[in-house]
């Protein structure tokens, strides 16, 4: 059944009393921006001139960045180091107006990607991480706090960088918890933790996850509604929405019901974060009492706006707005 465009922008104008707690791996995104005029007499690379340099909070980190620019009310959980890039990524979360109650400071280095880009193309990028995971005291006090704290939001969101910060301790809990009540619960998944996304109301992977998960190679709409059945059942989801670039997005519903949305992007220049985009907004939508398709329009429509930037880079209600306006 068509879905009126003044349906779904009422659903945006809801946005606005969202309340999201995001659980997940934190980052912090520098870039540096410049042009380039010559090749550096050292080594065949290009010599950058620095213009300008910008931080954002990155990882889970943009997911709250996405929910604030949509209007949410989001509050974030996750594990940062006792150094410059944590203090300066807490700082970045609270200035969106993010509660940072459940930022875990941790001995080790925060993560960092330092974007180098000149004259709208990335030239390289630096990544700054630790060797091995948070400790185990640091994992366990991020899953306490969501089980406590969960219950004051409308919508939880994992949002799973494969860091440490999301472990099979925090989701069979989690899991747990919904086989006991109802809340809605959206997980963007990495494969180290395939095997315990159970229960979640809408589970969001891109398409080679969707393939890695389900041990099926994903070559047409055969395999690709094969793999999207036995995600359902591997995890005992109420929806699977599986992203596929730029042929757009595909959602599997409990009870067999399968819906596929073609790509609404018009420019790409960036597919830095989109996934994030995808992830706040359905989050946001299914809050404000979308249904499961209008989430996955909306998401559409936000990441057709995201992939336009350079960067990881947000989407605004009124942006999304103007984007539903459109098609």
């Amino acid at each position: 059944m068509p879905v009126s465009g003044r349906r779904l922008a009422d659903i945006v104008r809801r946005f606005a009393g969202i309340r999201v707690l995001v659980v997940g791996d934190l980052m912090l995104d520098r870039y540096v921006w410049g042009r380039v005029q010559r090749i550096s007499p050292e080594a065949p690379v290009p010599v950058v001139h620095v213009t300008r340099e910008e931080m954002r909070p990155g990882g889970a980190g943009n997911v709250v960045s996405n929910i604030a620019a949509l209007g949410g009310r989001a509050a974030v959980c996750g594990i940062v180091g006792r150094d410059a890039a944590g203090k300066q990524l807490t700082d970045a979360l609270a200035r969106l107006g993010t509660s940072t109650d459940g930022v875990v400071r941790a001995a080790g280095q925060t993560t960092q990607k330092t974007r180098i880009i000149a004259h709208q193309q990335q030239v390289v990028r630096l990544d700054h991480e630790a060797g091995s995971g948070p400790d185990g005291a640091s994992a366990r006090r991020v899953r306490d706090f969501v089980l406590r704290a969960r219950r004051r939001y409308d919508v939880l969101v994992v949002s799973d960088y494969a860091k440490g910060a999301v472990g099979p301790d925090l989701l069979d809990a989690l899991a747990a918890a919904r086989a006991r009540e109802e809340f809605t619960w959206v997980v963007d998944p990495k494969r180290a933790n395939f095997a315990h996304y159970r229960r979640a109301s809408l589970v969001k992977p891109n398409r080679d996850e969707a393939a890695e998960a389900a041990g099926l190679e994903i070559r047409d709409r055969a395999t690709l509604r094969a793999a999207g059945r036995r995600l359902l059942a591997l995890w005992e989801a109420g929806a699977v929405l599986i992203s596929r670039g730029e042929q757009g997005m595909a959602l599997f519903k409990a009870g067999g019901a399968v819906e596929e949305f073609p790509t609404v992007a018009r420019e790409v220049y960036d597919v830095t974060g989109a996934g994030d985009t995808v992830l706040a907004t359905c989050a946001l939508a299914l809050g404000a009492g979308g249904s499961l398709e209008e989430a996955t329009i909306l998401a559409n429509h936000a990441a057709g706006v995201v992939v336009g930037k350079i960067g990881t880079a947000t989407v605004t209600a009124a942006e999304l707005r103007a984007a539903v306006r459109r098609s």
